[in-house]
């Protein structure tokens, strides 16, 4: 087994994510069974908690497990499925350190970072990679070297760079190449943060320089002198004009053939899938604009899963989709509104902050007969407005947002009780039933899916019938019947929500189904109003 570290420096933010990513892609081109493993030194078990506008989205694998965006990248450009194992984070190895040493596994000793936390760390990761017979184990460190709570991971990593053959293990340092005024490139901030790295015992074995264009050969050529490695393991990594171009401009630098060598792995050759893909995003024939109304805009990296659902959707009907970026609380300074879009997208969220423009949005929608598509917090609002508009509930809502006549959306009784000691929340791969001759059915093609989620709230069985009768059609169920999940109006060109989250499965080689549906909806109509054929 092998191992490839990936560390940042200088500052957060360079891509470490999509850099260990690519390599992954590269590897998996290969022929190579690659096992990512995210390290988050931050004292959170996970990312569950955490404040959208601060750390961007939370990302729910198949087991529940709520983490970092960066395993979301993972699991697009490697093509797996990860779950709560591929994830470290500081809160998780003290709570099984502290566990131990409450067993009394350590016989007494005094625990310490080094080596009881450190072995735990060296632990996680061997195992992992064992368990799913990884041939290589990708492993990136969150944060910039230098930052205190990062050190007893580079400690582990240290250790473990020693108890490796040379050839099993790789460390891939990415860096802040920034220009001057006058344009020139800049390797003091690299040549600084690689001696930091070396101050912790550790050398890279690569050196990718982030920069917005090209490094030049002399730039290369002063890294290489200065931080000891050979030029051509000093990799350039210029601003790309899409995320999916890095492996290929990594190739290109001959990144592939370098680690191949350093490795000593056999395989090489590419199958060339990748590329494929990136050629088809780029000769795309048509184009769409959809309107994603939510209230994490500021941030866009909150709807990052999203965002590549469209573009992945897009690439499968062979359309460019644009997105527009639209604050729901914008909407709630007027009565009436208009949004200029080929659809209209209704993410997640928590909270009533921005509901009442979303719900704006989705009358618009359903109103104008434009494509339509909620998530979770838009499959909610969706029933909420029905209920609203077409019911005449006036003051339906849910009671997430406080107390309400008409309580649409609810917590279920056995919800109602365990509230009371704390929150619940529904998470991850939950098995779903579709009633055949509706949209889902057509868009699945089959009567059982799994689908992640990520919601407390539930529609309210009492209501369920109404809803109906008036034309909202519930074509998906989890829970025996007892739990919507899929909405959809059969009158309308195309009105779909989702209790779930279909935009964390969507992948490059595998489109989600709802967003297929939804951008193919969106094109048609963008050729009707044009007139088009």
């Amino acid at each position: 087994m092998k191992f490839i570290v990936v560390t940042g420096g200088v500052m957060s933010g360079l891509g470490k994510g999509i850099t260990a990513a690519s390599i992954g892609r590269i590897l998996v081109d290969m022929g190579y069974n690659v096992v990512p493993i995210k390290i988050d030194p931050y004292i959170n078990i996970d990312a569950g908690t955490m404040n959208p506008f601060q750390h961007g989205e939370v990302y729910v694998l198949k087991d529940g497990t709520e983490v970092d965006l960066d395993l979301g990248h993972y699991e697009r450009f490697i093509g797996t499925e990860l779950t709560g194992e591929h994830n470290i984070t500081t809160g998780k190895i003290y709570s099984r350190v502290i566990e131990k040493e409450r067993k009394g596994e350590y016989l007494g000793q005094t625990v310490q970072i080094i080596p009881h936390i450190t072995d735990e760390i060296k632990r996680w990761m061997r195992d992992v990679a064992e368990s799913k017979n990884a041939d290589i184990c990708l492993v990136e460190v969150g944060g910039t070297v230098g930052d205190i709570e990062s050190m007893p991971f580079l400690e582990a990593i240290r250790q473990m760079h020693n108890e490796e053959r040379e050839e099993d293990f790789l460390l891939v340092h990415v860096t802040l190449v920034p220009l001057d005024s006058g344009g020139e490139q800049k390797t003091k901030p690299t040549q600084h943060s690689v001696k930091e790295l070396r101050s912790l015992g550790l050398h890279p074995d690569v050196i990718v320089g982030r920069c917005k264009r090209e490094l030049e050969e002399s730039t290369k050529k002063k890294i290489s002198l200065f931080c000891d490695v050979p030029s051509e393991a000093v990799i350039s990594a210029k601003d790309a004009d899409d995320i999916y171009e890095v492996p290929l401009i990594f190739k290109k630098e001959g990144l592939d053939r370098y680690i191949a060598g350093k490795l000593r792995l056999g395989k090489i050759e590419s199958n060339g899938a990748w590329e494929s893909f990136v050629e088809k995003m780029w000769n795309a024939s048509e184009e769409v604009t959809i309107a994603v109304v939510g209230k994490y805009i500021d941030v866009r990296d909150s709807y990052i899963s999203i965002r590549e659902a469209l573009k992945i959707a897009g690439i499968h009907n062979s359309a460019k989709v644009s997105v527009i970026w639209v604050d729901s609380e914008d909407f709630e300074e007027f009565s009436e509104i208009e949004i200029e879009a080929d659809g209209i997208l209704v993410p997640g969220g928590f909270g009533q902050r921005g509901v009442e423009g979303k719900m704006m949005a989705i009358r618009y929608a359903r109103e104008n007969n434009i494509p339509f598509l909620g998530i979770c917090l838009g499959f909610q609002l969706s029933v909420i407005e029905f209920a609203r508009d077409v019911l005449g509930y006036s003051n339906a809502n849910s009671t997430e947002f406080g107390e309400t006549e008409h309580p649409v959306i609810d917590l279920l009784p056995e919800q109602k009780e365990i509230d009371r000691l704390g929150g619940t929340m529904r998470l991850g791969d939950i098995e779903i039933t579709l009633k055949k001759n509706t949209i889902a059915y057509s868009l699945y093609q089959k009567e059982k899916i799994f689908e992640r989620h990520r919601h407390r709230f539930e529609v309210n069985p009492e209501y369920i019938a109404k809803l109906e009768k008036a034309g909202l059609i519930f074509s998906g169920h989890s829970d025996g019947g007892r739990r919507m999940e899929i909405l959809e109006i059969p009158s309308h060109r195309f009105f779909l929500a989702t209790q779930f989250h279909p935009e964390f499965k969507a992948k490059p080689f595998s489109p989600s189904p709802p967003f297929m549906g939804f951008v193919r909806s969106a094109i048609e109509f963008r050729r009707e109003v044009n007139g088009e054929s």
